[in-house]
């Protein structure tokens, strides 16, 4: 029991543990131990963010998808999908409402979308960055070229996620169809790094053949990348996928993951996500209580809500935009943060 102990107080020294140590950690976990982390945690959160929670006005703006993930409900191949497309006005005006509610990010979430092309996508960005230059504008809109990219960083991007799923090439190619490579998705977030984004990570915790090993592979690379987010969530299947009838991920094993990501990298900012909300009622509390700093409440019209579905049973899809803002202002209070109305940047300052 010692032992692991040492290994949480060893990482929050150095950042870092090797492959062998990662899996004897994550695989002996237990309650005490993680009380242990969780409490380093939120005095790494509390050290760089105070009791601030940051939170990001989410806009998912395509459901029609090029790729064909096996875990995901916007598939190319799932024929009942109820596909939309948000105009670009209709885009501009979730922004107004969000920033009206005082969000000062707003996340444009979509499948990989042809439709949307450079040039759409470089004007969105260029006129939201003129009628709302207070705020970050994050992406995540899957791979594209290094051009692509930069050209989108020129129109006005801050920020990028692209969630590398699993480290692990083998376990990838489990997950995902052979045109997806894992090595792609990874050279990706280095040239997202290289061109100056604040560039988001993450992967799917209990996701179908996931082992404890294939989790530290997850960690060696996040600590090789040091991206500035890194949002993970449990799997939760999708009825119209061919992983319909796989176990959902666990919220224990989530939420140690979360804290242990707070201990090797401290100034990161970690998401307490809708999936983690979506499989436990406190989901976001327990996220944030066990290190996440950050909440993304939906700014997508109530019409498209329930038609962006990566998995069953996603939370919100009913309530409006100021409804959204005020539970989880409510829920954050309720275990003694705060919901902040800043950009919320990566945190510059020194250790």
């Amino acid at each position: 029991m010692d032992s692991l102990y040492s290994l949480i107080d060893k990482l929050e020294e150095t950042s870092h543990l090797t492959k062998e140590e990662w899996v004897f950690l994550i695989s002996n976990r237990n309650g005490e131990l993680a009380e242990y982390l969780f409490q380093k945690a939120r005095h790494w959160q509390h050290h760089y963010y105070g009791n601030q929670i940051y939170a990001r006005g989410l806009i998912e703006f395509t459901n029609y998808c090029k790729n064909d993930c096996y875990y995901c409900g916007i598939r190319r191949s799932n024929q009942n999908a109820d596909r939309y497309r948000l105009s670009k006005e209709d885009i501009l005006e979730c922004c107004q409402i969000g920033h009206g509610l005082g969000f000062r990010t707003f996340v444009l979430q979509g499948g990989e979308d042809g439709w949307f092309t450079q040039e759409k996508l470089e004007s969105l960005v260029e006129s939201i960055r003129k009628g709302y230059p207070d705020c970050a504008i994050t992406l995540s809109i899957g791979e594209r070229t290094k051009e692509s990219y930069q050209r989108l960083f020129q129109a006005g991007a801050d920020r990028y996620l692209l969630r590398h799923e699993t480290a692990d090439s083998s376990h990838y190619r489990r997950l995902h169809p052979p045109e997806l490579s894992s090595e792609n998705r990874k050279q990706c977030l280095r040239h997202l790094k290289e061109i100056g984004f604040q560039t988001g990570t993450g992967f799917m915790v209990g996701s179908p053949g996931q082992t404890a090993a294939h989790l530290a592979e997850d960690m060696l690379f996040i600590r090789e990348l040091e991206p500035h987010m890194v949002g993970i969530g449990p799997f939760v299947p999708h009825h119209d996928t061919p992983f319909a009838q796989e176990a959902q991920g666990a919220v224990e094993l989530t939420l140690f993951m979360i804290g242990l990501l707070r201990l090797m990298l401290p100034k990161l900012l970690l998401p307490a996500t809708t999936a983690l909300g979506t499989i436990d009622p406190l989901g976001r509390e327990k996220g944030v209580q066990a290190g996440a700093n950050v909440v993304m409440p939906n700014l997508s019209p109530t019409s498209v809500r329930k038609k962006y579905e990566l998995y069953d049973n996603k939370i919100c899809t009913g309530d409006e935009a100021a409804e959204c803002r005020m539970c989880l202002s409510r829920r954050m209070q309720s275990i003694g943060y705060e919901l902040a109305v800043d950009r919320g940047d990566f945190c510059m300052a020194a250790p």
